[in-house]
């Protein structure tokens, strides 16, 4: 009898277990469009294909943006408050509906070039557009306060953020050099200021000084700290709601206020032809005209470039002709950094040069190159005298610099003082201010030294009576021969 109990209750168990995965999973019958696909297309193929179809996530399937505007109006994040101050910047611009437009073509050649700087510095999209603000993007503006370039950047502020001037090349005038200084600049207010870009943007046009002055004030009185509740000059009240409402109108067009378009590529390269040029030889080199090799490089003064460089032009990405001249690889020794996937016989294909030959140059043994490694591409002759033509009489004679009047101006240092604060307080070099005073650059002042400035004046304009120009009459004769 206990042999029977015992084989039913291990019938019973292997009966449960055979039923349990129809219980738990069920079988489901396949989709009908999958079998109305079998059915109908004998071929597998077809099959995988709408199978595929299915399962491809859509979010997966990115674009990448084709306008170079509407990229810039979809990544401006910064908080607008609608408030009077504001909408009296947007009815402003509302009642100049080509304003955008016609900056637009100004900015055109570097546009993308400093969208490209904001991002990769991970700072707000805003900032792109603080150039149209500060000075329309002309990159030769000069202010009543010796601010210059599409930045408009003071001498002292661009001499501490790496920005090269000289009797021959002011960087400040460079928009893409200039770039750099004022994004490092910003990045520098905006920790200065904890954080707060409303703060930053104030001190970028007024001082830094100047608004904390403001924040203390308004500590000591209990009110607000936010930035439309200081006091600052009517200047900088304005700036900061100028640049917002250009910010909301380029993310909310109006009818009257249009976006313009641009393309959302880069319309113009850098080279370096690494020895001093003269521009008139470029431009017959390059096939391109004098005046618009000027236009794209703003910071060279003269009509050549200094001999201790930069020795970089900017030019039109689609200009091959200048690459591709032989008297211009001969004679200009051009520098290539090496980028991803990179081979010598690629770069050595692309400039028209041997591979041996280029090996030579860089007293390279193998053709094994590293990311970021310089390639020298030529070796320098002399210019024959045939192309040194005498360009003096021309529309970009050499710009002989002002005589500024100075006054003499005695300050006494205070605690907490130091000579870049005092020089970005007058608006004066840091190095200019340690010459005046016999110290170095990294002096400590004590508390009641007395510090000399000597501050320029803006000249007096002249009312002289207008008298023709027979040099601009030679200029439009060599712009338009008849």
């Amino acid at each position: 009898m206990r042999h029977l109990i015992l084989c039913f209750a291990i019938v019973l168990l292997c009966s449960c277990k055979t039923t349990q995965p129809e219980i738990i999973a069920p079988v489901v019958p396949a989709p009908v469009e999958q079998k109305t696909a079998q059915s109908n297309t004998p071929n597998s193929t077809n099959t995988k294909k709408i199978i595929n179809k299915k399962t491809i996530p859509k979010a997966l399937k990115v674009t990448q943006p084709t306008d170079l505007w509407a990229h810039i109006a979809d990544n401006l994040h910064l908080p607008v408050e609608q408030n009077q101050a504001l909408k009296k910047r947007i009815n402003w611009y509302l009642k100049q509906p080509n304003y955008l437009k016609i900056v637009s073509r100004r900015a055109e050649p570097f546009l993308y070039h400093i969208v490209k700087k904001v991002e990769q510095k991970q700072l707000p999209m805003e900032l792109a557009l603080l150039p149209f603000v500060e000075s329309g993007f002309r990159p030769t503006a000069r202010s009543s306060e010796h601010a210059v370039g599409v930045w408009q950047l003071v001498a002292a502020t661009a001499h501490h953020f790496g920005v090269k001037s000289d009797q021959w090349y002011d960087g400040r005038q460079d928009v893409l050099a200039s770039t750099d200084a004022a994004l490092d600049y910003l990045s520098y207010l905006h920790k200065r200021f904890d954080g707060n870009w409303l703060h930053a943007l104030a001190a970028y046009n007024t001082g830094e000084g100047r608004v904390k002055r403001a924040i203390k004030r308004n500590q000591k009185r209990g009110k607000s700290t936010d930035f439309w509740a200081l006091t600052l000059p009517k200047e900088t009240a304005d700036y900061v709601p100028k640049l917002l409402a250009l910010s909301y109108l380029v993310k909310h067009p109006k009818a009257k206020f249009k976006r313009p378009k641009l393309p959302y590529k880069a319309l113009t390269t850098s080279l370096n032809v690494a020895k001093q040029f003269d521009f008139s030889i470029m431009a017959k080199l390059s096939g391109m005209g004098v005046k618009q090799l000027h236009a794209l490089n703003r910071g060279y003064l003269k009509n050549q470039s200094s001999p201790h460089g930069p020795h970089t032009l900017l030019l039109p990405i689609e200009q091959q002709a200048l690459l591709k001249n032989r008297f211009f690889k001969a004679n200009f020794a051009g520098e290539y950094i090496v980028k991803k996937n990179d081979t010598l016989y690629g770069i050595a294909k692309h400039f028209g040069l041997p591979l041996k030959a280029l090996k030579q140059l860089n007293n390279k043994q193998n053709n094994f190159i590293g990311v970021g490694e310089k390639l020298i591409l030529g070796e320098p002759q002399t210019l024959p005298e045939s192309l040194t033509i005498n360009y003096k009489i021309s529309p970009y004679l050499e710009q002989k610099e002002p005589v500024i009047p100075t006054i003499e101006v005695d300050y006494h240092v205070k605690p907490g003082d130091n000579l870049w604060n005092i020089s970005q307080l007058y608006g004066v070099a840091h190095s200019d201010l340690a010459r005046w005073n016999k110290l170095s650059a990294s002096s400590v002042l004590k508390p009641g030294t007395q510090l000399v400035l000597f501050i320029p004046q803006a000249a007096t304009p002249k009312t002289t009576p207008a008298k023709k120009d027979l040099l601009l009459d030679l200029q439009n004769t060599l712009n338009h021969p008849r």
